[in-house]
Order: structure tokens, then C-alpha cells, then sequence
């Protein structure tokens, strides 16, 4: 144990720089850090718009209350499914493309990027790019990260597979057991403006049960908020960027 324990701390010290580059992305974690010098990863767009996007769905339980609720105002969204969900509900997938709302993907699972080495992050990737995309009929265009937590190995996955990460602006912390409709609403607006992006989800299978319907009971609310200050809702698609 004493004449090896050299080569372990050497072949440890060795690993520090790969470790270094792969986990270097996770600094655009920090949102104040992102929407100033990442504006296209965050979600920054058109000044006039608000860019209204969803995670972790779609859920036969959850979703379809929201699709009834943006279609109702006239909006369309822009939904990030996980692959292993969308494979469940199929039939949901082909309903929420067809109501006109942008598909992206979230990843096969929700599990952190930053565990995963370059192949199981291209193949998690591919694989809910494929499934998502068959459904559909068009490869989706837009990648968002488990937890909005990027890996070197992530990015270089999405550049060749044709997927631009995409985080957000503002999000509603609607995912824990403690979130209400006003809280959303008020998490929201309050660090919301012009050509942000706002993250909701509507599904709990990765939250608390039952959080889905903080962001339901917000919804109406902030799409009013952003009226009154004349900006409009839609998809990422229509955000400019």
C-alpha cells in the first residue's frame, strides 16, 4: 500500500486538468454571470418578447391542463421533453406539435451532466433527440440541461448533433413542495424583462408531488404581468435568437 500510494496520487493529479475542462461550463450555472456575458445561453432575445418555456415534460396527468391554458390566451410555448417521458405518452408529444408549440428536448433522464463521461452524454442526447424527433417529424432544434448544469462533453454533444443549449433569464422555483401560485408568479416577475426567457415546468416527475400546479395557478398571472408591461409571449422560435 506505502510504495503505490505515489502512483495513485499521480494518476490522480493527472486526472485534475480533464476534470477542470469537463465540469469549466458549469459556470453558467450562475444566472446573474450568464444573462450578462452568455445572452444566447440564457435565452436573451427580442426586446419586445418574453420567450415562455417548460421542462420535464410531458406528463398525461399535467400537461394537457397547461396546453388547455396557453391555448385559451392564444399562446404557444416551447416545451423541453425528456425522451424517456415523450416515449410514454406518444400521443401527447403528436398533440402539443400539433397545437403549434416548439419541441426541445431535456435529455433521455434527468440526471446531471456533469456525472456522465463524452459518450453517455452524446448517447443520452441522441437518443431523446430521435425519439422526440420521430414523433414530431422534425429533428428538434433546442437542448436544455438537467438542472441547467452544462459539461464540456454536453456542449461538444449538442454541436454535433445540431442542438443549440438554450437555460433561461427567470424561472418560478415551482418545483418545490412550498411553491404557490403567488410565489411563482412573484419569483417570476420579479427578475423578469424584455427579451427574457421564463422557465416553468409542467410536470413533477422530477419535483415535489403535485408542484406542477404552483405553475399552473401562475400562469394566467404572469402572462397578465406581461401584457401590462407590452410585452408579448411565445415560443423560443419567435424570440430572435
Amino acid at each position: 500500500m506505502t510504495a503505490t500510494a505515489p502512483l495513485v496520487r499521480a494518476a490522480a493529479l493527472a486526472t485534475l486538468p480533464a476534470l477542470a475542462l469537463h465540469a469549466a461550463p458549469v459556470v453558467s450555472t450562475f444566472g446573474p454571470l450568464r444573462n450578462r456575458a452568455m445572452p444566447r445561453l440564457a435565452g436573451r432575445g427580442r426586446a419586445d418578447h418574453v420567450a415562455l418555456t417548460f421542462d420535464d415534460g410531458p406528463d398525461p396527468l399535467s400537461t394537457p391542463f397547461f396546453l388547455r391554458a396557453l391555448d385559451e390566451r392564444g399562446i404557444r410555448a416551447t416545451f423541453f421533453l425528456l425522451g424517456s417521458q415523450a416515449r410514454r405518452s406518444p400521443g401527447l408529444v403528436r398533440e402539443m406539435a400539433a397545437a403549434g408549440h416548439e419541441i426541445g428536448i431535456h435529455g433521455w433522464l434527468h440526471r446531471p451532466l456533469l456525472l456522465r463521461g463524452p459518450r453517455a452524454t452524446h448517447d443520452d442526447f441522441a437518443r431523446a433527440r430521435d425519439t422526440v424527433g420521430d414523433l414530431v417529424g422534425q429533428a428538434p432544434r433546442l437542448f436544455r440541461p438537467p438542472y441547467g448544469v452544462m459539461s464540456t462533453a454536453a456542449h461538444v454533444a449538442a454541436r454535433r448533433l445540431g442542438l443549440t443549449p438554450v437555460l433561461w433569464t427567470c424561472w418560478g422555483e415551482d418545483w418545490t413542495a412550498r411553491a404557490t401560485p403567488d410565489s411563482v408568479h412573484r419569483t417570476v416577475t420579479r427578475d423578469l424583462d424584455g427579451g427574457g426567457t421564463i422557465l416553468l415546468h409542467d410536470s413533477d416527475c422530477t419535483s415535489a408531488p403535485g408542484a406542477w400546479r404552483s405553475a399552473l395557478g401562475a400562469l394566467p398571472r404572469i402572462l397578465d404581468t406581461c401584457d401590462r408591461r407590452g410585452l408579448s409571449v411565445g415560443p423560443l422560435r419567435e424570440h430572435g435568437l
